[in-house]
């Protein structure tokens, strides 16, 4: 009885001590925004993404303005496939022609924002489901650089109103990545991370949370064990120059420097496949990923 007393005791205590670690944390986030940009690979789990939106939930429930931004490509790729349409792709860009947008801003706006607004609700949380097209909060023209990618944007503009107006009645917005096209008629699909760190940008976020597939950045991108906790700004054209950061992950870093250099606190690199690690990376004094600061 007395071990099991003690045995007790001691997880109560580790319990108090979590808590005890996290207080400063949530004493200085209270208050401020924080931008998670959630989809592709990271959201495949139904266990880990619930773990996702707890995180996210109680980041709102301790006073975080939390805005969640998220992708679908694999949900994307899943309608495509049945409906016998193949998937391309253009530089990592998925090419996009009329009945692709449709699907696009079906499964994006549609299926994905509401599934992630749902679990969010049942969490204990309030969401609300936006896309860019709403209010024309994200507006953008075709794309100019490199091959033709067909109805893929870049985001010219971010409309800060329904965010305000979401954030402020203690709602997490849920932001679908199709934006408004500049000329007025025209929808465009646009990169979940571009749209992520434009929004951070235009809200004055304090952070700006990328959840990937992989742990962050490595010295030796073979080997976690190398993991770069944290880099300045500075050290990023010598990490790309040097082979640290490589294909898919150069716009990804490229968006968090366009985001620190636009006034956003931190940019951190996590992997979503850890269970709570938004928390690990925000309320603990260790931290799972790469922080990148100004």
């Amino acid at each position: 009885m007395n071990r099991l007393y003690e045995t007790e005791n001691v997880s109560l205590a580790a319990r108090a001590a979590v808590l005890s670690e996290a207080l400063p944390y949530i004493r200085k986030f209270s208050g401020k925004t924080v931008v998670v940009k959630y989809g592709g690979n990271a959201m495949q789990s139904e266990d880990i993404k619930r773990a996702v939106i707890s995180d996210i939930v109680l980041l709102s429930l301790v006073g975080v303005r939390a805005v969640v931004v998220h992708g679908g490509g694999p949900e994307i790729s899943g309608v495509l496939s049945r409906m016998g349409k193949e998937s391309r792709f253009v530089g990592g860009l998925r090419y996009t022609d009329g009945e692709t947008m449709d699907v696009v801003q079906m499964v994006l706006a549609g299926k994905v924002g509401k599934d992630l607004c749902s679990l969010i609700t049942e969490a204990g949380g309030k969401a609300v489901g936006l896309c860019g097209l709403d209010g024309a909060m994200i507006t953008a023209v075709r794309r100019k650089e490199g091959e033709d990618c067909g109805l893929v944007g870049e985001i010219v503009r971010v409309d800060r109103e329904l965010l305000d107006v979401a954030l402020d009645a203690g709602y997490i917005p849920v932001v679908s990545t199709v934006a408004q096209g500049d000329d007025g008629v025209t929808a465009y699909n646009v990169n979940a991370d571009t749209a992520a760190a434009e929004i951070a940008v235009s809200l004055g976020a304090e952070k700006l949370i990328l959840l990937t597939d992989i742990r962050g950045l490595c010295r030796d991108p073979k080997d976690e064990e190398t993991l770069i906790h944290s880099a300045e700004l500075s050290e990023i054209p010598g990490l790309v120059k040097n082979g640290v950061v490589t294909g898919g992950m150069i716009p990804k870093v490229d968006c968090c420097v366009r985001a620190i250099r636009k006034g956003v606190g931190r940019v951190h690199i996590l992997d979503g496949r850890i269970p709570h690690s938004i928390l690990i990376e925000m309320l603990t004094n260790t931290g799972v990923g790469t922080m990148i600061t100004p």
